[in-house]
């Protein structure tokens, strides 16, 4: 064999997905422009600043002051339980995931997309980062135009009657580009907020938080020192002005047995005829938002001990919250109440405006943490250079770490989408979107317990496959369960996403969890090959075909691989010399000149190399050591030369 052949070394690597720990085994090295090679940023939050406050609020948003009604109303109490603990079950499933995942090692900013990139590679990672960042952005938009729906309903001049029928209190214009204008400014104060930083986000969020915990005391105190009071109630039926009489009873056996079993009507906000499945995909949207505190992952001083606690934390709290209201609602209120009167906890409270002051609240929290979130997402994608330097300015951060250039793409693209005005028709997809990320997630850390990857050593242990499995398929089943259309579309369009990633072929070096499934499937089933169990019908040749020169062999070994059928096929060489002595393995240089080779000629083989004092000791070599598992090719099949 002559030495001035290219050499290669054939290496049996273990390697999984690259480590989170930010150890020299890996850590992925960011794009260029990012700050992986400079001072990090500081972090300064905690687990209540930065994972409680932000998830709480998320999760409650709206829903646990204008929809928890409507699910009692609707379902009954026994099938309102049973919602919440489907729904949470669902939820569990993935914050288990979520802990796992971030208790494996350092965690960088991106949250959700961090966790899926770095298993699953960026081809996957990205096309759901991209999904969970526009997720965001038509989040933040609803929770706007919410906010503005909710003052204008307030302190709106009606359109109808104009200022003549306006009550004292409606002083403000109404219109399409009233509440574009009232949307903007809004949103522009989100914007603000988040433009200073994650810390002035953390505090404002809490201040936030204080407010929406007094209005929720505030209700449950309501309940027990309220007297029982009949509600007017406009009739919702067509061309009627009769008035309806509901009643707040106070705790009667008798009412809570007349709210225990469903009573499924027509939505009289929507005119739509409420089912199971109807009440149930309302009722979920107030339970996602479990990620609000992972996406503050770059921000915080320990996110794999702040993630865990406060998400769990976080979910514990509004499980336990919903329930009661569900029970005290049932319990004291009328079931005309309930169906006909979204808004009943401030008829009930003891100061009326409370609720309207936390509807308010915690809608704009929303909205920030929404705003938030995307920049995150969107700076983690530049980082990471996905897309080349499509995203080379979102990579910019200020002095104090904060990733300014993303805060204003993502306020600018959340401003675009305020345009449309009403957002009832990507409403569902929105939801779906963040749906189709927790799936990911239980996904990435399905792969790697399935892959047994030596560098997924989570602290946190309160998962098994069975989990990660469950919450799969609860989200899957949600997502349809919400609307098959938009499943749908979102899946096509995450496949879409996933292909262009695949083409424009971003180089990483996080690892792929593809090669350590492989890996550990190959290596089960070599381990089953027996050569006692082998019978000449099902004979299939192993070949080893001894290059000197690839260069001038080129033919050669595409006619070796048309021989082959099937069977195994490896290119041996043999470099001249002896280790002893040499700084390192002569021969790793150039394996990847070699596979590139074999990707080039589009043959299937596995090249196998070897280092020995002469031609026949290295051929000797590479006979003994050439076969799949148990099978040798030395000992069975036929030899080619060159």
């Amino acid at each position: 064999m002559s030495e001035k052949a290219p050499l290669l070394h054939y290496r049996l690597t273990t390697s999984g997905p690259e480590p989170t720990d930010g150890s020299k085994h890996g850590r992925a090295k960011v794009g260029r422009g990012g700050r992986g090679s400079g001072e990090k940023p500081a972090r300064k939050l905690g687990v209540v600043f930065g994972v409680i406050t932000p998830t709480l609020l998320s999760m409650f948003s709206v829903v646990v002051f204008l929809r928890v009604g409507f699910v009692v109303g609707q379902a009954g109490l026994y099938q309102s339980i049973a919602m919440f603990l489907v729904a949470y079950i669902i939820i569990t499933m993935t914050v288990l995931s979520v802990c796992a995942i971030s208790t494996n090692g350092a965690l960088d900013a991106g949250g959700a997309y961090y966790m899926i990139s770095r298993a699953l590679g960026p081809e996957f990672g990205g096309s759901i980062g991209i999904m969970f960042f526009f997720a965001n952005v038509c989040g933040s938009a609803l929770y706007v135009l919410g906010l503005v729906e909710a003052i204008m309903s307030v302190f709106g001049i009606p359109e109808e009657g104009g200022a003549a029928s306006a009550g004292p209190h409606q002083v403000l214009p109404s219109g399409y580009l009233w509440s574009v204008l009232y949307g903007t400014g809004l949103l522009f104060l989100c914007f603000l907020v988040c433009l200073v930083g994650a810390h002035i986000y953390a505090k404002a969020a809490f201040i936030i938080f204080i407010i929406v915990t007094t209005v929720l005391v505030s209700i449950f105190i309501s309940f027990f020192i309220v007297r029982p009071v009949g509600l007017v109630l406009p009739d919702t039926s067509v061309n009627s002005t009769s008035l309806t009489i509901a009643n707040f009873t106070g705790f009667r056996l008798h009412t809570l047995q007349s709210n225990l079993l469903p009573s499924y009507t027509v939505d009289y906000t929507t005119g739509a005829m409420m089912n199971f499945a109807t009440v149930f995909a309302v009722m979920f949207n107030g339970c996602t938002g479990i990620m609000a505190g992972s996406n503050m992952s770059g921000d915080l001083k320990n996110p794999s001990y702040s993630i865990p606690r406060g998400t769990i934390a976080a979910v514990l709290i509004t499980f336990i919250t919903y329930n009661l209201l569900s029970l005290l609602a049932a319990w004291s209120c009328d079931r005309c109440l309930l169906q006909k009167d979204y808004s009943f906890l401030g008829d009930i409270n003891i100061w009326s405006p409370m609720v309207t002051v936390g509807v308010y609240s915690s809608t704009m929290s929303a909205a920030m943490s929404n705003l938030i979130g995307a920049s995150r997402i969107l700076y983690a994608l530049a980082k990471d250079n996905l897309f080349g330097g499509v995203l080379a300015l979102a990579r910019k951060t200020s002095r104090s770490g904060n990733p300014w250039v993303s805060v204003l793409v993502s306020w600018l693209l959340v401003q675009v989408v305020l345009f449309a005005g009403k957002l009832n028709t990507i409403a569902g997809i929105v939801t779906i979107f963040f749906l189709l990320v927790y799936a990911a997630v239980n996904l990435a850390c399905l792969a790697l317990e399935w892959a047994s990857a030596p560098n997924f050593r989570p602290s946190f242990r309160c998962f098994t496959w069975h989990t990660c499995t469950l919450g799969i398929i609860g989200c899957l089943v949600m997502m349809f369960l919400i609307s098959a259309i938009y499943a749908f579309a979102s899946i096509a369009f995450m496949l879409l996403l996933l292909m262009l990633i695949h083409y424009l072929g971003p180089i990483s070096n996080w690892g792929y969890i593809s090669q350590a499934l492989i890996f550990h499937q190959v290596r089960k089933y070599l381990l089953m090959l027996d050569v006692r169990k082998d019978h000449v019908k099902f004979w299939r040749p192993q070949l080893l075909l001894m290059v000197a020169n690839p260069r001038s062999s080129t033919g050669l070994m595409t006619f070796i691989n048309d021989l082959k059928k099937s069977g195994l096929y490896v290119l041996g060489h043999v470099k001249l010399g002896l280790l002893d002595g040499l700084p390192s393995d002569p021969l790793q240089s150039c394996y990847e000149s070699w596979l590139s080779l074999v990707d080039h000629l589009n043959i299937k083989a596995f090249v196998n190399l070897t280092l020995a004092d002469s031609v026949r000791h290295g051929v000797q070599n590479l006979l003994f050591i050439t076969g799949f598992g148990r099978w040798n090719a030395a000992k069975h099949h036929c030899l080619g030369f060159l």
